[in-house]
């Protein structure tokens, strides 16, 4: 069974979920990871190594490096937080920090607007 209150990974999303999830203005990139679903989320049962998961997370990122849709997976995993796979490039704890520091970053100008009216903050 497959809970729904997972993130779905862009590898493992149908192309009618990827142009509903990412839809927008015209059609959504196709992310690279969907031609290879495991090099960014891993085997199904729990059989590599240490080196291999290593390995296979290097090349991913190489992947993704090139990926015509990092930018919307990146704002995607920002925004669903997963736990696992490769995303935009970033593993989910990296992406977990970003998300964070985001936050905290977007929270320290709300507060400069509010004490410091008329400085523009950048």
């Amino acid at each position: 069974m497959v809970r729904s209150d997972l993130p779905i990974h862009p590898a493992r999303m149908s192309l009618a979920e990827i142009e509903t999830t990412w839809g927008g203005d015209g059609d959504p990139p196709l992310p690279e990871c969907t031609y290879d679903p495991e090099l960014h989320t891993g085997p199904r049962a729990l059989i590599e190594t240490s080196a291999e998961h290593a390995a296979r997370e290097a090349v991913a990122r190489e992947v993704c490096a090139t990926c015509p849709a990092s930018e919307v997976c990146a704002q995607y995993a920002r925004k669903v937080r997963p736990t696992f796979g490769i995303w935009a490039g970033l593993t989910a704890a990296e992406i977990d920090t970003y998300a964070q520091m985001v936050e905290l970053s977007e929270a320290m100008r709300a507060r400069a607007a509010r004490h410091l009216p008329g400085l523009e903050v950048a």
